[in-house]
Formats: C-alpha cells, structure tokens, sequence
C-alpha cells in the first residue's frame, strides 16, 4: 500500500514539475513578444501630455515608434483613441529617410503640431507636441 501511495505521489509531483516549467516557458515567450511589440525603448516614443486620469478611457503614458504608427478611434490602429474629437483614420507617424514625419489623413478636426494645424506631410522633431483630438503627445527622439 505505501509503496502504491509513494508512486502516485512521485507522478504528481513529476507532473507539477512539468506544469512549472511550462508556466515558466509561457512568461519567457509572452515578455520576449512583448518587447518585440514595444520597439527599442531608447528611440523615438510619443509621451502622453494629458493627465490620464482626466481621459475617459484607458490610454498609455508612452507609445514606443518603430517605423511607422498610425493613430485614430478604429480598432486597426496602432494607437487606439476612444476620443469624440479623433477621426476613425486620424493621422500616421512615419520614419523616411532617417527622419520621422507626420501625415493627417483627412482627419475631421485635424492634426496639430505645436498648435498648428498640419495639412498633408509634415516633418516632427524631438520636442515637438502633437496633438490628435483632445489629447497631446511629446515626441521624443533619442539618439
């Protein structure tokens, strides 16, 4: 009978192994996704200027720029914002030629760049404050 006993318990004790090193292999693979989505955390990023508490949805603090990040209130954006004042398709942040641009894409209430209002391309730099609705980014670029 103990010997019986002694090996159900030394299987579920291999199998609760087994499950650890799963669970552990999960994170590694979920955080290494991660990172990849995030982009190199020392370049370019737009940072949120609005208080994220006064914004009636959830939002980031910090959006991290690979090549290109488009910006509106559909679900296929890269930056989703639940904002009234946002068009579907809003705007596009690009990387051309070594230096980042800013494209409105016929968005209703426009796109601002340090409170001009941009028609078509226009070129951002580190410092400069882009606004999409009612909320304003920094756009920092690190070199």
């Amino acid at each position: 009978m103990f010997s019986l006993l002694s090996l159900v318990f030394r299987y579920i004790f291999i199998a609760l192994i087994y499950l650890f090193m799963i669970g552990i292999i999960r994170l590694i693979y979920l955080d290494i996704r991660n990172i990849r989505e995030l982009g190199d955390e020392t370049g370019t990023y737009l940072k949120l200027i609005n208080m994220r508490e006064s914004v009636p949805f959830k939002i980031k603090d910090e959006y991290f720029i690979n090549r290109e990040i488009t910006m509106g209130r559909d679900s296929s954006n890269d930056i989703v914002l639940r904002d009234p004042y946002t068009s579907k398709r809003h705007c596009r942040i690009f990387l051309k030629d070594g230096e980042y641009h800013i494209e409105d894409i016929n968005s209703s209430n426009g796109t601002y760049v340090n409170n001009n209002r941009i028609t078509g391309i226009s070129r951002i730099y580190h410092g400069d404050r882009v606004k999409v609705g009612q909320i304003e980014f920094l756009f920092v670029k690190n070199t």
